[in-house]
């Protein structure tokens, strides 16, 4: 089943970046149970996944087993508690006082079981200033600084082409549950650990933002070059378009040399990465001119060969057409009952004695409620009378 097949993870979530969470534990073999609303009575299923069959939910939520059930009834309140009792990881990003409000924060579920790691994702943190409104991706993406520095000078401010401060806060967040079932074993207590969709970006701007906090240095936009070394960016070629880095040493020396510029190794003034980045402007000029008369492929080539790191710049198809990433398989086949075999993303993650693998593909609605009721201790009938009072 995998590494993490002796916990049980709770599933809370909606939108991206709990789900995204949830999904690293569940492709490593979690038995993850995702916590869904009941159908209501005009038989939609599907009113907040009106794309249930469609990718994006398909590659968020493989490997996972759904129950339906209704948090804001006692009966369907006291049946996650049951849940929670035998579980080691709840998983949320509500708003922060929704979980208060259902009575299912992390004071309650850890006064039953004290050994519970409570995972939350808010937009902004869970309390402060901001902490009672509701976060998507692109809010903090702005709010964050990231589309400041995004985008080509004086083009005003672009949003990253993903919903980067969503998939970083699933990430830390999954990094962070391991980090707490880790301090588990030698405290035997687990804890509760948040983080929001701003703090994620924040901590992704990385250099940019330590550029500030150490130099008081704001960064601006810097389009397809890197805001600090140059030569390195994208540059068109005769059919496309390349990216490549050779901004100091021996790259620099070397791609000199390979596109047949090395009167600039003898020009002062651009001897020191400095003094390139100054004239960033006259050199990136003098370096199109040359590039845009050969075609990608023979660029990418011809630097690779001297150790210049080079790359095209592909489409979406093109990249999984790619030999490098069909070689590494990160698209991967799994049945769905209803859809056939369906191909998604797996994770990016390799372990040498641990294959990674997609063991079931994303549940239908309510698809395991009763398989997840029978295991405690429920049966059939109870079942029945729990589903025909839309309490499942």
């Amino acid at each position: 089943m995998g590494p993490l097949d002796d916990l049980r993870v709770i599933d809370l979530t909606v939108a991206r970046a709990g789900p995204t969470a949830v999904r690293q534990l569940a492709d490593w073999g979690a038995d993850v149970i995702r916590v869904e609303p009941p159908a209501p009575p005009d038989g939609d299923a599907d009113r907040l996944f009106t794309a249930r069959h469609g990718p994006d939910f398909q590659n968020l939520h493989r490997n996972k087993r759904a129950i339906a059930m209704d948090l804001k009834s006692s009966e369907g309140r006291d049946l996650l508690l049951r849940l929670v009792q035998g579980a080691d990881v709840v998983v949320e990003n509500w708003r922060p006082e929704v979980k208060h409000r259902l009575g299912i924060d992390p004071e309650t579920l850890r006064s039953l079981n004290p050994r519970l790691v409570y995972a939350s994702i808010s937009g902004f943190g869970q309390d402060g200033p901001y902490g009672s409104r509701g976060g998507v991706d692109q809010i903090a993406q702005g709010l964050g600084g990231l589309m400041s520095i995004t985008g080509l000078p004086g083009h005003g401010p672009v949003r990253v082409g993903v919903p980067i401060s969503d998939l970083a806060a699933g990430v830390y967040l999954a990094l962070g549950i391991m980090i707490a079932l880790h301090e588990r074993e030698r405290s035997g207590e687990g804890q509760w650990l948040h983080t929001s969709l701003l703090e994620a970006m924040v901590a992704m701007l990385d250099f940019q933002a330590a550029r500030w906090t150490m130099c008081g240095d704001v960064a601006g936009q810097a389009g397809n070059d890197h805001p600090t070394m140059i030569p390195m960016g994208t540059f068109a070629t005769e059919d496309g378009h390349v990216n490549l880095a050779a901004p100091s040493g021996r790259l620099w020396t070397q791609f000199c040399r390979a596109t047949g510029l090395e009167d600039l190794l003898d020009d002062p003034a651009y001897a020191t990465s400095a003094q390139r980045s100054e004239r960033r402007g006259k050199l990136n000029a003098r370096i199109a001119e040359v590039l845009e008369r050969q075609p990608t492929a023979h660029w990418v080539k011809t630097m690779n060969e001297v150790g210049v790191p080079c790359g095209p710049v592909n489409r979406i198809d093109e990249t999984f057409a790619d030999p490098q990433v069909e070689h590494l398989g990160l698209a991967e086949a799994v049945g769905h009952a209803t859809l056939g075999e369906v191909t998604i993303v797996r994770n990016a993650l390799n372990l040498t004695r641990t294959p990674h693998g997609l063991r079931s593909a994303a549940p239908e609605p309510g698809e395991h409620t009763a398989e997840v009721l029978a295991e405690l201790g429920l049966g059939p009938d109870e079942i029945a009378d729990l589903r025909a009072r839309g309490v499942v």
